[in-house]
């Protein structure tokens, strides 16, 4: 599609200072060049991918001017332009960006671990403390999953809501709001705009109504695919038509503006960006008629997909060359003068570019020739040029060696040497170990906290009981810790049905009242939104616990558990965190949708969470109090069959911390150890009694959490006792007993101290069936625990143990 164009600029109701306007100009061309600069890097091999905002540059100026000091901008990977504009992005780190450059002195935004305009300011000091995010525009971390950025950008905006409207806040306030005046921006290309979680935000947005600036910046395609296949009306702004706010009820104010029209950008985000921040009016600004000059990426050509008449188009509408004969309609410069402007961006750009890809080669360098050194020691202390010269010629040809390239070449050496064992082979082992030791801190570091808030320096809290203490329900444990967890002001619940009834399971029944409809806070039935509300408030200081009601439902928002909130504080280097709580419910209840315990999908999704799978309520509520002691996030699934399940109370319930991946040994015994978790720890500590009947002492372990993993090892201690092992659980066959197998028996060793090979128990291959039968047929239950025991016993001694069933 080919829009019609006169290309008549708005008249604007603003007034233009020349020096700003050329000041913009000069950052649009700048803009433009280093764009065209990313494509010609990675066809010449020395970027790998490349990424680019040309075509968006005058629509991201405007949206940057009207930004103050504590903003956030939660774009996507075309927003350069946005990032230099309100001064959290350089030419060079955008350059060393694109080199992947691990070193946050050069690219802090991600250390070298994010392809080019993912973009996140630096909120973490080198101690990992909060920096101020009051005096800066604040970009948070970029995410390549389409219409990943919206969720996050929710929250960040409830929390401008939450330190208005709670004055409770105001002494937790200081690194992270004024008055709760702080609006978010968020960006996002138009064929995104399809995606549900998109949808999901803006309904959101509609409902809570926060201080959120929703950019479209609609270029008419998404990737190859044209709009009328992407959009209903082929417009975002029409689809969304009846969000539009009327004067008898709440809604989002609507603009549209076209992509070139530099006075009716600046008018549209003044605009927008006033309601935004006094009135708390979420805002959609549709930026149309935006192009592509490269197309989607350095990935492929759009002359594949676009006419030619589309393409005549794209270059007549150009933005940059749209705005350029606006300011000299304008009088605010003569040709002379936007001529040297474009030829000094052609020379600047270029220079950040060479500057930036020097200095990444540099930071190589020093290894590179540390290997030489060395290389050439072992050459004239072995005489064996036949075996080197082959990989120092390799190393040479290479035009841009890299990091992997030399302990690539290091290792080589090493197995071609593998008989010499003089000087240089263990001076060549020392600067291997010492590289790959660099390396693991470039490119593996900063997975978790590594403050001293770390979660795992929390000491533990055993719990203490009377004599005899009092039994109580399993929820009413929850629900006296959720109240004194909720004293702390930044400590909220959000979530469905959390508030006016307390909780499906009623954990949280009289709290709302207690605390308020602001700290108990009942949504509606938008799981992925609840977890961007919580993630982007946890950027902000605040404590959210989100509610996901039941386990089987995480996989609604798993996208963004995954893909944002897991990996933040890696894939920034250390410099974003958010942690959030997920609290939830699953194992063994009845049926498909509310029995699930679908470990192994979340434990490898969900790297970088602390992982917790309490075995009752009095063990989750010092799992939530020892997350809420520390920095790093969070998920407790709790036993969806244990709120009505009798407990002793503790005396020190409100004192109690569990430590993270450290065991529990429920039951001792010197036969065969157990290892388990959640629900299915009483199945097996049942059928521990059923086994001591027959003559078998069953050792039963609760690890307690998954991620992190016995820590120190308590369970290779007990095989060594044993000298057998079963693992148990209600995850599918190859699932989480697989993963605690290759934790103990491969990473711990535990392989050697074994008489009879290692055994898995897990539930069936298929969703748990409905009923008390379909519970008992379809996962783990007492009987298949007293079987696989006995048939590993009876492998070892069939006298002791003959067969029972054949």
């Amino acid at each position: 599609m080919v829009p019609q164009n006169s290309y008549t600029f708005s008249i604007s109701e603003s007034t233009f200072d020349a020096a700003k306007v050329l000041e913009d100009y000069r950052l649009a061309a700048i803009s433009r060049q280093c764009s065209l600069i990313v494509r010609k890097e990675v066809f010449s091999g020395r970027a790998k991918f490349g990424i680019y905002g040309d075509g968006k540059e005058v629509c991201q100026i405007a949206l940057a001017r009207s930004m103050q000091e504590g903003d956030y901008i939660s774009g996507y990977y075309r927003d350069q332009t946005i990032g230099v504009a309100i001064g959290d992005l350089t030419w060079p780190q955008y350059f060393a960006q694109l080199y992947g450059h691990p070193d946050i002195q050069f690219d802090p935004h991600s250390g070298g671990r994010q392809m080019n305009n993912h973009h996140a300011t630096r909120w973490l000091d080198d101690q990992g403390e909060w920096i101020d995010q009051t005096n800066r525009m604040n970009s948070v971390a970029g995410i390549s999953s389409t219409a990943g950025q919206t969720p996050r950008a929710l929250g960040i905006a409830y929390a401008s809501k939450l330190y208005r409207e709670r004055p409770d806040l105001a002494e937790y306030a200081t690194l992270f709001s004024k008055g709760g005046r702080e609006i978010c921006y968020t960006t996002i290309g138009d064929a995104s705009t399809s995606e549900g979680m998109y949808f999901e935000c803006i309904n959101a947005a509609g409902v809570l109504q926060v201080p959120i600036i929703f950019s479209v910046w609609d270029d008419g395609y998404g990737i190859s695919v044209p709009i009328e296949f992407q959009t209903t009306k082929s417009s975002i702004s029409k689809a969304l038509a009846g969000f539009q706010r009327k004067e008898d009820g709440k809604g989002l104010e609507i603009i549209q503006v076209k992509a070139w029209d530099y006075p009716g950008l600046v008018d549209a985000y003044r605009r927008a960006a006033k309601l935004a921040r006094e009135e708390f009016v979420p805002c959609l600004v549709h930026v149309i008629e935006c192009t592509q000059p490269q197309g989607h990426s350095a990935s492929g050509s759009h002359e594949r997909y676009k006419s030619a008449e589309r393409l005549a188009w794209e270059h007549e509408a150009d933005c940059n060359a749209l705005f350029r004969q606006w300011i000299l309609d304008q009088k605010f410069a003569d040709e002379s003068t936007l001529k040297e402007i474009d030829e000094e961006a052609v020379i600047q750009a270029r220079k950040y570019q060479k500057d930036a890809f020097a200095a990444y080669m540099n930071s190589i360098d020093s290894d590179k020739k540390g290997f030489l050194r060395i290389a050439k020691n072992l050459y004239d202390s072995t005489n064996e040029p036949g075996l080197l010269e082959p990989i120092l010629e390799e190393l040479n040809q290479l035009s841009y060696p890299i990091f992997s390239d030399l302990v690539r070449a290091g290792r080589k050496t090493l197995r071609a040497f593998r008989f010499y064992q003089g000087p240089a082979v263990k001076l060549l082992r020392k600067w291997l170990a010492e590289l790959e030791a660099r390396n693991h801190r470039r490119f593996s570091s900063h997975q978790m906290s590594e403050s001293v808030h770390s979660t795992l320096l929390v000491p533990e809290v055993k719990a203490h009981y009377a004599k005899e203490p009092l039994q109580v329900d399993g929820r009413e444990i929850l629900n006296k810790s959720f109240s004194d967890f909720l004293e702390d002001p930044r400590v909220f619940i959000l979530g469905e049905d959390v508030g006016n009834i307390g909780d499906v399971n009623q954990t949280l029944a009289g709290l709302q009242e207690k605390f308020g409809p602001l700290k108990v806070t009942d949504t509606g039935i938008r799981e992925v939104s609840i977890v961007g509300q919580g993630i982007g408030a946890a950027m902000r200081g605040l404590r959210p616990i989100v509610e996901i009601q039941y386990l089987d439902y995480i996989f609604y928002p798993f996208a963004i558990l995954s893909d944002d909130w897991a990996c933040l504080h890696y894939r920034t280097a250390g410099g974003q965190k958010s942690p959030m709580i997920v609290r939830t419910r699953g194992h063994r209840l009845e049926g498909i949708w509310h029995s699930g315990s679908p470990m192994a999908v979340l434990i490898n999704g969900l790297r970088g969470v602390h992982f917790c799978v309490p075995r009752n309520m009095t063990q989750a509520a010092g799992m939530y109090r020892t997350l809420l002691a520390g920095d790093d996030p969070g998920l407790v699934i709790e036993c969806l069959n244990g709120y009505r399940l009798k407990e002793a109370m503790p005396d020190n319930l409100l004192e109690i911390q569990v430590p993270l991946g450290i065991p529990e040994i429920l039951r001792e015994g010197g036969d065969l150890t157990v290892v388990t978790y959640g629900s299915m720890c009483r199945i097996v500590m049942e059928a521990a009694e059923t086994l001591a009947e027959m003559g078998i002492s069953v050792e039963v372990i609760d690890v307690q959490t998954l991620l992190p993993f016995d820590r120190h090892h308590q369970i290779l201690t007990s095989i060594q006792k044993t000298h057998r092992v079963l693992f148990a659980d209600e995850d599918m066959p190859g699932g989480t007993t697989a993963y605690m197998m290759q934790e103990v028996i491969d990473k711990q060793g535990g392989f050697t101290w074994l008489d009879t090979p290692a055994k898995c128990l897990s539930a069936r291959p298929h969703r748990p069936a409905y009923s008390s039968d379909g519970d008992y047929f379809s996962k783990p239950n007492v009987e298949n625990v007293v079987d696989s025991v006995y048939e590993m016993m009876r492998e070892a001694d069939p006298s002791t143990f003959p067969a029972i069933y054949f």
